[in-house]
């Protein structure tokens, strides 16, 4: 019934948000806005491997991320991957992002997502939500960094699986997992 149920949510947000890149599907260009305000492309952001990273300032599930995030950063960047940080709540303003990425000494870009335009896009629910966009800009694994917000009960290891298997040359062997966290904030659209 769990299951039923978040399959059920995801195909609603899909539908109701204009999902555009699935897993499988070509990412195109679109733009971010960094923290100081300026427009960078996607193309210009991308590596061997871009793992585009969805999160929150005020998301305890989140926060409880922000360790392990930049250990991932600090693990696979040397080896040709990318990391993008995304925030698309509409409740917490680039200052504090900005401020937030500062406090946690967050190596890899943050961005701010205006009109969670990017998230609508990627189809992102929660935060913190994970994307692998390979060499040739196809989404080849989406869903939670790991099985636990507690680092402590972590069993698997989903992200660092997945970059491992992809440096090797091989094809991802779970690429979809479920995503836990905080629902992202977002604005409301009007007709």
């Amino acid at each position: 019934m769990k299951t039923l149920l978040s399959l059920g949510l995801a195909v609603f947000v899909a539908t109701a948000f204009g999902q555009e890149f699935r897993l499988g599907s070509a990412v195109t260009d679109f733009t971010l806005q960094d923290l100081e305000g300026r427009t960078v492309r996607f193309a210009s952001l991308k590596g061997d491997l871009t793992v585009v990273m969805f999160i929150a300032t005020q998301c305890p599930v989140s926060n409880a991320y922000n360790e392990r995030m930049q250990a991932l950063y600090a693990d696979y960047a040397s080896r040709g991957v990318k990391f993008v940080a995304i925030n698309s709540n509409v409740t917490e303003p680039a200052a504090e992002v900005a401020r937030h990425a500062a406090e946690h000494g967050f190596g890899f870009q943050v961005f701010k997502d205006p009109g969670n335009v990017v998230a609508d896009r990627f189809g992102a629910q929660f935060t913190p939500e994970v994307f692998v966009v390979d060499r040739a800009g196809t989404i080849v694994y989406h869903g939670a960094i790991d099985d636990a917000q507690n680092p402590a009960s972590v069993k698997t290891h989903s992200l660092r699986q997945a970059l491992d298997e992809l440096l090797v040359g091989r094809a991802v062997s779970r690429p979809e997992t479920r995503a836990f966290g905080c629902t992202i904030k977002r604005e409301k659209k009007t007709s």
